[in-house]
């Protein structure tokens, strides 16, 4: 049985449900799962995501079909097929929690993914990463020389997309548009508060009662990129920054693992600077 996800936005208006619905049944298709949500009935966006089963149907067949659907409603669109795995490199520097949850995740079964590499500017990793049969490159990468030419040439052939697990190097521009994909981040602080680094600190410098940490899509602009999945985790007058450390990484691994279940499962539709997830 083949399956299919539709993620659909557009304009909302009368009749969206109804012309999708008789797509998916004009190929003899069932639904499985609907979501769907708007912005603001009388002026906002519609976004849904639909899953269904389609046994005589192909991507192919679906992408040509679903045109008219979609100029009908001037909608931003794409279906996926369920059976196909998405390629995810893995970028990581010194820290490897976020690293080791990951992988793990993917041994057990639980993370559905293709992982073609691991690569890092900090070689200590190779040992773990290759425990798990996964190539491995050390790129000895920092501020003064970002090697992005030598990352791009293996991400932009190997990759459907990028994670960047505590990759403590900031990606230019023009690395952002020669690879034109999405790159998925974590950040050990409650954005939008505590850019860039040591937010932690900064937070203890605050006096928070809460911390954070946050998953979000990379753009241009440092630690603004769309919002994915945060977690939180009360602290109080008693923590000091080790403890504030011991506690976020924790909360770095659970935001990153949801945000990779979601982008895996396609339940992430971007709206803006924004992020709707079903």
């Amino acid at each position: 049985m083949n399956t299919f996800i539709l993620l659909f936005q557009c304009r909302d208006q009368k009749g969206i449900v109804a012309r999708v619905s008789e797509f998916i049944l004009k190929h003899q298709g069932n639904i499985i799962t609907a979501d769907q949500y708007s912005t603001d009935p009388d002026a906002g966006y519609f976004v849904m995501r639909v899953e269904f089963n389609a046994e005589q149907a192909s991507k192919a067949t679906l992408d040509i079909d679903f045109v008219p659907v979609a100029k009908q409603f001037g909608a931003d669109w794409h279906i996926y097929d369920k059976a196909e795995t998405l390629r995810m490199g893995i970028l990581v520097s010194d820290q490897g929690h976020c690293l080791a949850d990951i992988l793990y995740l993917w041994g057990s079964g639980e993370l559905k993914a293709d992982i073609p590499f691991v690569l890092s500017n900090c070689s200590k990793h190779e040992k773990l990463v290759k425990q798990y049969n996964l190539p491995f490159y050390y790129l000895p990468a920092d501020k003064d020389n970002r090697r992005e030419e030598e990352i791009l040439a293996r991400a932009v052939k190997e990759t459907d997309f990028l994670v960047l697990a505590r990759y403590m190097l900031v990606f230019s521009g023009d690395f952002l548009r020669k690879y034109s994909k999405d790159i998925i981040n974590i950040h050990h602080g409650f954005l939008p508060s505590f850019k860039g680094a040591d937010p932690y600190g900064k937070a203890l410098e605050e006096g928070v009662k809460v911390i954070g940490a946050t998953a979000h899509f990379v753009n241009e602009k440092l630690d603004e990129g769309p919002i994915i999945a945060q977690e939180v985790e009360s602290v109080s007058h008693k923590d000091n920054r080790d403890d504030l450390v011991r506690k976020g990484r924790n909360l770095e691994k659970k935001a990153l693992a949801n945000a990779l279940f979601s982008y895996l499962d396609h339940r992430i539709i971007r709206h803006g600077n924004k992020t709707i997830v079903f």
